[in-house]
């Protein structure tokens, strides 16, 4: 029997890809979708993905529908860690897009929650889903490239100045948007080990305007053995060159590009797992975006369900959205 899943806010960037991701669900039924500003309702309405749904006419509405048991928070940024709070208090678990706000405490006030009520909050982070992402981190955490030192991400984008004045209410700019996919890929392939320091780079290049937009970032993290890089800028060119690439003691992989992947670039010293010594190119799916969604929301129903546990604790979010902050000056301190 599919289960009642409401979508909470449509001016995500990633809306109308999760509405579609649920309508296609044999397993779930889109039972409606509230957005509260009604410019932005209007604009959704004439979109594919939104075709036929039920609006509600309010989130009271909506929330308090007994036939929904989630909910998928596609607000803005700056709205969702509040829509979540309201879901989360109606008893609903959370298809929660990223990032989780920028209100530490308040976010952990809401994992706590959560934990208190057994429901389940899966970040909308969908790289995890992604075939070429999943690989490299089978590899991290098996061993098969050996103790892992450095992990590089690269995932620049480029938007226009109205999408990065939307961003900037946000510390951090273009790296809290779009640093928490990055963040989530580093900290499980080290094995969710929290960094001992956090040092960032959030400069303004080509974005006129005050406050200033940290339009080119970089983070540097330091772990026990090893560092992460992760940099992102707003104004790449089209096509972006997104790449991916991890060093260990006994293998290096580079992912390039990042997406739509195609192949892993693969060196190690010796034969390991069904690989021999030297330079491999392992093809990939070339999955699309959307197929990453329906990943998603394929491995959310049976977590809320009951029927397995989440790809990714609680406790792992968590620490992905405090290194969020921690990158972004959000919190203080290193």
């Amino acid at each position: 029997m599919a289960i009642g899943m409401a979508l909470y806010g449509v001016q995500h960037g990633h809306a109308g890809g999760k509405a579609q991701a649920i309508q296609d669900s044999p397993d779930v039924e889109l039972s409606g979708v509230f957005e509260p500003d009604p410019p932005a309702r209007a604009r959704a309405q004439g979109q594919p993905a939104f075709g036929g749904v039920r609006w509600y006419g309010s989130a009271e509405e909506m929330l308090h529908d007994p036939g929904t048991i989630a909910v998928a928070i596609e607000g803005l940024n700056v709205q969702g860690l509040g829509m979540a709070r309201e879901a989360i208090v109606a008893g609903k678990h959370l298809w929660y897009d990223k990032p989780a706000g920028d209100d530490w405490p308040a976010f952990q006030e809401l994992a706590d929650m959560a934990r208190r009520r057994g429901l389940i909050i899966q970040m909308g982070y969908m790289f995890r889903y992604q075939d070429g992402f999943a690989r490299l981190a089978e590899w991290c955490r098996t061993g098969v490239l050996g103790d892992i030192f450095a992990i590089r991400a690269h995932m620049s984008t480029s938007l226009s100045a109205a999408a990065r004045g939307v961003i900037a209410t946000h510390p951090g700019g273009i790296l809290y948007d779009l640093g928490g996919h990055m963040l989530d890929q580093v900290l499980w392939m080290l094995g969710d080990e929290r960094p001992s320091r956090v040092t960032s780079f959030l400069r303004n290049d080509a974005t006129p305007g005050i406050p200033p937009f940290a339009d080119n970032t970089l983070a540097v993290l330091e772990f026990s053995r090893a560092m992460g890089m992760v940099d992102i800028a707003a104004m790449e060119t089209r096509p972006m060159a997104r790449r991916f690439e991890v060093y260990g003691s006994a293998g290096s992989a580079i992912m390039d590009p990042m997406e739509p992947a195609t192949e892993l670039r693969l060196c190690l010293d010796a034969p390991r797992a069904e690989f021999g010594a030297g330079r491999h190119t392992v093809p990939l799916t070339g999955m699309s975006r959307q197929r990453t969604y329906e990943l998603e929301l394929a491995a959310f129903v049976p977590t809320i369900q009951g029927q397995r546990p989440p790809d990714r604790s609680i406790d792992h979010e968590l620490l992905v959205q405090e290194t969020l902050l921690r990158a972004t000056g959000r919190i203080a301190g290193h």
